[in-house]
């Protein structure tokens, strides 16, 4: 019985090859598109799963009214919890400090340092390799390091390492090496190659308010998150009132500050804050969910071209039943056929997944390796249900035929037939509509903000960050003014400045700065905008009023100030009337600042966020001044390439000998701000190509064969003296309504989503008419030219071929 349905489905295949072929394309390409998304969003779930106690450790994260819900947490609020609350069994802190130098003798290594205290390994048990976890950290003398730093430092012996000396770049000084660890290989936002006790804790031990740290706690099994969560809140709030009183500004007792607790294993994509290395799941669900309506879209192919054959069939089912077979067979002959479509589109989706994940790899910044039994298995089911769902329906549609109706041939005329057809054709053109709106959007949005007004020149600037800091003796401060000094007199450097905040990597220094003579009004987040004599010429940023800051005036190095246009808005000023007004700010409260200027608002981050208010002041007049730790140089135009060279060569024999040299241009840095939209509408756009074609084939396919089956009709007008033109409008016609009905319903469905998309955008555009305009002409035009293309030729039929019998 297999055996011959297997016949009849291969003699269907090859009569219909061209259907065939589509459904299996379109599928192919469907079920590739969602696969490739759904394997990254398994990837960034991932993060953490290794880990044997993440069902108990939950990162500590705050909101205030001012901030957000911020990633970091204070000091006292994580270790005076544990002490305070019995549900905490244990506590610990980690803050990634990027790449820094340790060496042994003659050997060094440029790896990844990671602050933190001696609970570490119970949070994040790596594998031990060699030492002892329970007292690797007890003290500021001690570090722990990766199997594969050790090796850099120590060789092949690296195991015979415990109990020796290295000299680590954080304060210069020498650490005993008290463990060994492997790093894990399964996904994890940590991944120090050394650890080491945090030096600068003992200064933010009483500072509740002070957030620097990212704080986790192990809470015991069955513990009550939400009320542990109420308890800290309650505990901050009352520090929070303390610490206002003490600095002198006001707290927003209708919004007051709240801890959550955020599982380990979610916080990569449902961390409340920035999170850690934070993953874009609203991205994410947003092109899964796409990648579903790619995977249904395949799916109305496939179902529409199977019961538009259905007249090719109803002799088939006619005779099966009239010989005694009953329903069910003919429902699980027809799933047969489906299914063997649909498993070879697996086959082939598999194969371009491989084709294509390099390419997706470097597209994404990942290593995503498709080699994860659970993925087929998954997989494997979506299979299996989606030839199901997709095979039912024509499948109960091509059983349900009456034998005495089919074999008197009168099948042609079902309305039942037609309905389900145009239905389901309206939904495939409801989906494409959709997508064109949403990419239209999408792109003008992306426009929009790369085409926005940045308030700053930034070309040709390159900005180096200085590798080798200390925090000791203005050691950042002095190394700033010598390299400064020296850079400026190689050939094609036109050019320097500096600052303690670096465009395209948003405020990492804020404080709160209130009206000297109305302390009610404060500006809580406000920048600091630490900054050398020349840097807002040096950016051609434009003043609105007032003007720069003159380092041969006394009074504006000691305590001038300049403010951006936010800030002075803010303040309740306009760029006018803040010029002369004093401030006393969170960073210097004791000194007041007179405002000399306000400058035109410019970015620090990205244009999707909201522009911070800053205020400008000079960088060496107080403790910020070791905070300039990098530089930024602006090179002739004659010979950049020459003049990098030349920074190069200065930079690794005299300025900073042993570390790597590395640069960024300034307006690529700020570029990267836009990498995450830019990528978003390239997925939406290729989506967007991918669902027309999808929609495109399988109307080409409908098309092919409702027209074949009107053949006899085209055949009987031309007789009679029809026209061309008018043969090609009565076959096109119905598509070309149904189009127009389908634009009409999408516009709602991507009204609503384009907008709930827009809301994340501070700086946006108004939602435009065009998009759904242009979506209804576009399909219109494609619909008539697929559809045309074919009634075209069935206005070249040879007419005895269908008029023979009448």
């Amino acid at each position: 019985m297999i055996k011959n349905w297997l016949k009849i489905a291969f003699i269907n295949y090859r009569k219909n090859w061209l259907s065939t072929i589509i459904n299996v394309l379109g599928l192919s390409v469907g079920l590739c598109v969602f696969l490739l998304i759904y394997i990254h969003w398994q990837d960034e779930k991932s993060y953490e799963q290794w880990n044997p106690n993440k069902e108990n450790i939950y990162l500590v994260e705050n909101w205030n009214s001012s901030f957000g819900t911020m990633a970091v947490s204070s000091y006292p609020q994580i270790f005076e919890s544990k002490e305070t609350y019995p549900e905490i069994e244990d506590a610990t802190i980690f803050n990634d400090w990027g790449r820094k130098k340790i060496s042994f003798g003659s050997n060094s290594a440029y790896v990844t340092a990671g602050a933190t205290v001696n609970s570490f390994f119970n949070f994040f048990p790596f594998e031990k390799v060699a030492g002892d976890y329970k007292n690797a950290l007890t003290d500021i003398n001690k570090v722990a390091l990766s199997e594969e730093t050790a090796r850099l430092l120590f060789g092949d012996d690296y195991i015979e390492s415990i109990g020796k000396t290295v000299r680590v770049e954080v304060d210069d000084k020498n650490y005993i090496v008290t463990a060994i660890y492997k790093k894990p290989t399964e996904n994890t936002v940590f991944k120090p190659d050394f650890v080491f006790m945090n030096p600068y804790m003992e200064n933010s031990k009483t500072q509740w308010t002070s957030y620097s740290y990212y704080g986790f706690f192990k809470m015991k099994p069955g513990s009550d998150i939400k009320a542990i969560e109420n308890k800290i809140s309650k505990k901050i709030q009352k520090e929070d009132e303390i610490s206002a009183k003490k600095w002198g500004y006001e707290i927003d007792k209708k919004n007051p500050l709240k801890v959550y607790l955020s599982p380990l294993a979610n916080i990569k994509l449902d961390a409340k804050s920035e999170g850690i290395n934070k993953g874009d799941k609203k991205s994410i669900m947003i092109l899964l969910g796409l990648s579903g309506l790619i995977l249904l879209l395949s799916g109305i192919n496939l179902i529409n071209i199977k019961t538009a054959q259905a007249s090719q069939r109803a002799k088939e089912v006619g005779v099966r039943k009239a010989v005694g077979s009953t329903k069910s067979k003919l429902i699980l002959q027809f799933l047969l056929e489906t299914f063997i479509i649909c498993f070879t589109a697996y086959i082939l989706a598999l194969a371009m997944i491989e084709l294509l994940l390099p390419s997706y790899n470097k597209f994404l910044g990942k290593e995503i390796e498709v080699n994860n039994l659970s993925l087929f298995l998954y997989t494997g089911l979506l299979l299996i249900l989606f030839s199901l769902i997709s095979g039912l329906i024509p499948a109960m549609y091509l059983s349900n035929f009456k034998p005495i109706n089919t074999l008197k041939g009168n099948f042609a005329g079902s309305k039942h037939g037609v309905w389900l057809r145009n239905s389901i054709l309206t939904v495939q053109l409801i989906i494409s509509s959709f997508f064109i709106i949403c990419s239209l959007i999408i792109h003008a949005q992306v426009k929009y903000m790369m085409s926005k007004d940045l308030g700053f020149k930034g070309d040709q600037v390159v900005q180096i960050d200085f590798k080798e800091t200390k925090w000791e003796n203005d050691y950042n401060f002095k190394k700033y003014k010598l390299l400064k000094n020296e850079i400026s007199k190689l050939s094609g450097v036109t050019e320097i400045t500096g600052s303690i905040q670096s465009i395209g990597r948003g405020i990492t220094n804020s404080s709160v700065a209130k009206d000297a003579r109305d302390s009610t009004k404060t500006v809580e987040g406000t920048g600091l905008g630490a900054i050398d004599e020349n840097y807002l010429r040096f950016y051609k940023i434009k003043f609105l009023s007032g003007r720069d800051l003159n380092w041969k005036i006394a009074s504006d190095t000691i305590n001038g100030a300049v403010v951006n246009e936010t800030f002075a808005k803010k303040l309740g000023f306009n760029p006018k009337t803040a010029l002369g007004k004093e401030i006393l700010t969170g960073w210097d409260d004791r000194k007041k600042y007179k405002i000399l200027g306000v400058v035109q608002d410019f970015y620090y981050s990205g244009v999707d966020k909201q522009i911070t208010p800053v205020v400008f002041f000079n960088y060496d007049r107080n403790w910020v001044k070791n905070n300039m730790s990098n530089i930024q140089i602006k090179v002739s135009g004659n010979d950049i390439e020459g003049t990098l060279e030349r920074i190069k060569e200065f930079w690794l024999t005299k300025a900073e000998p042993g570390y790597p040299f590395e640069y960024e241009f300034v307006d690529k840095q700020f570029a990267k701000t836009f990498e995450r939209f830019q990528k978003q509408q390239t997925l939406f756009t290729t989506l967007n190509i991918v669902v027309l074609v999808i929609a495109l084939l399988g109307l080409f396919a409908l098309s092919s064969l409702l027209i074949e089956q009107k053949l006899k009709d085209v055949a009987i007008k031309k007789t009679l003296g029809a026209d061309e033109k008018t043969i090609v409008w009565d076959l096109t016609k119905r598509f070309l309504l149904i189009c127009v009905i389908a634009v009409i319903i999408s516009m709602p469905f991507g009204y609503y989503a384009m907008n709930e998309w827009l809301k994340d955008f501070p700086y946006r555009i108004d939602m435009p008419v065009w998009p759904y305009v242009l979506s209804l002409f576009l399909l219109l035009i494609l619909t008539f030219t697929v559809v045309s293309f074919k009634a075209y030729r069935a206005t070249k039929i040879s007419l005895v071929k269908y008029l023979k019998y009448e």
